[in-house]
């Protein structure tokens, strides 16, 4: 191997944190991967890593190597992607990791497209709710609602989210329509569990106030609480990127909403710096922005009076 091999397998080992992770994502032996780093160690005459039965840990001199082959290795990704996109269509495997609400309601219904429009790219798509460290589980981008933590990342917003308070009409035909926030603490209210989750907010004329709901049903799952809320169980606030589908297609009605605060926050996606001149994750961006850039999931309309 070349220097410019040898530091891409040392970035690695360290970016996976073994020998063996990298040595599969590599289509090397464990061994091999030992005598890359071993022989980067002999070149330089210096020990980079640390190693023991449990963890790699880096030498002071390690973690100046890494911080420089990290730059490198980007820069020849970045040539090759340029290369690549001269030469023709993107191509690859594009790792996508996405919040449960988006990923599931919006993101996977819409990749069947983006396969057709890119039939050299393949997708692994992990959805959850955790966050991830985009570097160490090798992610090209993630895409999540509210605020990503701060590193070494670009975001670019795709559109604001609302919260929607809603019910099914069953609901609504048996206990009545709320017409203003207070009359939501005689009702069967569906909460998400979470800090002030029970508090909705409502615009008033002196700002927005907040009104404590009754739980008759309280879940730590969105999902549950969207299944709830169409089988009549109560009523429930969620996202709009949630409730969407089943308001378009009737099978909830928006409430209140001439008074509701929505609290707008954002839907974004976010990569490490420079991976977007991969031609794939360039791509994938630009069918983001016009695929849910002007929020297709939100209801036309007024709410049900």
């Amino acid at each position: 191997m070349d220097t410019a091999s040898d530091l891409r397998v040392f970035v690695r080992v360290m970016d996976r944190g073994s020998f063996s992770a990298a040595a599969e994502d590599l289509g090397l032996t464990p061994s091999a991967v030992s005598k890359v780093i071993s022989r980067l160690e002999d070149r330089l005459g210096a020990r980079l890593l640390e190693r023991s039965t449990r963890r790699l840990a880096l030498t002071p001199e390690g973690e100046t190597l890494l911080a420089r082959a990290r730059r490198i290795v980007a820069d020849i990704e970045e040539a090759e992607a340029e290369v690549m996109r001269v030469r023709g269509a993107p191509r690859g495997r594009l790792r996508i990791n996405s919040g449960t609400a988006f990923g599931l309601h919006q993101l996977t219904p819409a990749l069947a497209d983006f396969l057709a429009r890119y039939p050299e790219i393949d997708i692994e798509l992990s959805i959850t709710d955790r966050l991830v460290d985009l570097i160490e589980e090798q992610a090209d981008i993630a895409v999540r609602s509210g605020h990503f933590p701060q590193g070494p990342f670009v975001q670019l917003k795709i559109a604001d989210l609302q919260r929607v308070i809603c019910a099914a009409p069953s609901y609504v035909k048996r206990r009545g329509m709320p017409r203003v926030a207070a009359d939501l603490k005689s009702h069967d209210c569906i909460v998400v569990a979470g800090p002030g989750l029970n508090r909705w907010p409502f615009n008033t004329a002196s700002g927005v106030e907040v009104t404590e709901v009754r739980p008759r049903v309280s879940t730590d799952d969105a999902e549950a609480a969207l299944r709830l809320a169409v089988e009549g169980a109560g009523i429930v606030r969620l996202s709009d990127v949630i409730v969407g589908g089943p308001l378009r297609r009737g099978e909830l009605i928006a409430l209140l909403a001439d008074i509701h605060h929505v609290e707008p926050f954002p839907l974004s996606a976010f990569y490490p710096a420079g991976r977007q001149r991969l031609p794939r994750v360039a791509v994938f961006m630009e069918f983001l922005k016009e695929k849910f850039g002007h929020a297709p999931w939100r209801l036309a309309g007024k709410a049900a009076s």
